[in-house]
C-alpha cells in the first residue's frame, strides 16, 4: 500500500527533477518503466517521481530479441496509455533507435509525436555527436533526458550488451559527454552499464541529476525494468536487477488454479453465474414443456 507521503506527494515537473542532486540534500529519484495504464497506476501509487516509457518494450513486453525493432508510433501507442492513467509522475518518452539519427527536422517532428501522445520530456541515447539533435530538442521547449554508458539501441556497434567506460581514456571520454549534454540542455542524465567509480565522476563532475541503472550506488537517482523488480520478466536477470517479487510465479500458478477448476467443472460456481428470476425460470419451464 502506498505510504500516505508518497500519496499526497506533488506531480514531478521537469524543473523539480532538473534541481534534484543528493550531494545538495536532495533525495535520491526513482524511475521506473511503465507501458501501459495498469503500470502507470502501480508507479503513480508506489510514489514514484518518474516514468519511462522506454523502448525496452520491445523486449520485456513485445517479444523482440533487442530494443531495434521499436517505431516512434509503437512508443507513442504506450506512451498514450500511460498518459491516460494521470499517473502523478514525470512521463518520459524514449525515442527509438533511428527516430534521431537522420536529421534534425525529423527528431524534432518525431519528438514532437510522443509529446502529443502524452510525455512531458524525451529521453535519447548517444554522447556529443548528439548536441545539435539536443539544442533543436530545446529550441522547440522539448525537454531532453540524456544517456550514456551502454547505450542499448548501439547493441551491435559495441558488440552486445557490456559495461561501458571500464578503462581510464574512455571513462574520462564519458565525463566529457556528459558535460557536453549539460552544456546542450539536457536536464537529467540516464547512466546505464558503466562501473560504479566512473559514474560518481560524472555525477560530481554535472549539476544535472544522474540515474543509474547498473551504474552503482553514487548516482542523483536509479531506474529498473519495472518487468524486471516485479519478477514478471525472468529470460535473463542482469546482475544490477533486484527483484522485489516473483509475480510471474504467482500468474502462472492462478492460471494453472482456474485452468484446474474449468476443467473439473469446479469454476463457474452458481454463486459465479447470473439466474433467471424464479418466475421468469418457471415460465420458461413450462414454455420447454410444451413444445
Amino acid at each position: 500500500m502506498a505510504s500516505s507521503a508518497a500519496a499526497n506527494a506533488p506531480r514531478r515537473t521537469v524543473p523539480a527533477v532538473r534541481s534534484t542532486k543528493v550531494r545538495r540534500g536532495d533525495a535520491p529519484l526513482v524511475m521506473v518503466t511503465a507501458y501501459d495504464a495498469p503500470g502507470a497506476r502501480i508507479a503513480s501509487e508506489a510514489g514514484v517521481d518518474v516514468i519511462l516509457v522506454g523502448d525496452s518494450v520491445a523486449m520485456v513486453v513485445l517479444g523482440y530479441d533487442d530494443t531495434l525493432q521499436v517505431t516512434v508510433e509503437d512508443l507513442a501507442h504506450h506512451t498514450a496509455a500511460v498518459a491516460r492513467a494521470r499517473p502523478d509522475c514525470l512521463i518520459v518518452g524514449d525515442l527509438p533507435w533511428l527516430s534521431y539519427h537522420v536529421s534534425v527536422p525529423e527528431t524534432v517532428h518525431n519528438a514532437a509525436a510522443l509529446i502529443r501522445a502524452g510525455a512531458q520530456c524525451v529521453k535519447l541515447e548517444g554522447g556529443r555527436k548528439r548536441v545539435p539533435v539536443i539544442e533543436a530538442l530545446v529550441d522547440a521547449e522539448i525537454p531532453v533526458i540524456g544517456h550514456l554508458g551502454l547505450t542499448p539501441q548501439s547493441v551491435h556497434a559495441m558488440g552486445g550488451f557490456r559495461v561501458q567506460a571500464k578503462e581510464s581514456e574512455a571513462a574520462l571520454q564519458l565525463v566529457a559527454d556528459a558535460k557536453a549534454l549539460q552544456h546542450a540542455g539536457v536536464f537529467a542524465i540516464v547512466l546505464e552499464g558503466v562501473p560504479d567509480e566512473v559514474a560518481r565522476m560524472v555525477t560530481e563532475a554535472v549539476d544535472v541529476p544522474t540515474i543509474g541503472i547498473g551504474a552503482g550506488r553514487h548516482c542523483d537517482g536509479q531506474v529498473l525494468v519495472l518487468h524486471d523488480l516485479l519478477g514478471l520478466e525472468d529470460r535473463h536477470v542482469p546482475k544490477f536487477v533486484r527483484r522485489y517479487a516473483s509475480l510471474k510465479d504467482a500468474a502462472v500458478d492462478a492460471v494453472a488454479a482456474f485452468a484446474a477448476d474449468v476443467r473439473s467443472g469446479a469454476f463457474p460456481s452458481a454463486d459465479e453465474s447470473y439466474h433467471l428470476s424464479a418466475d421468469e425460470a418457471e415460465a420458461l419451464a413450462l414454455y420447454g414443456a410444451a413444445h
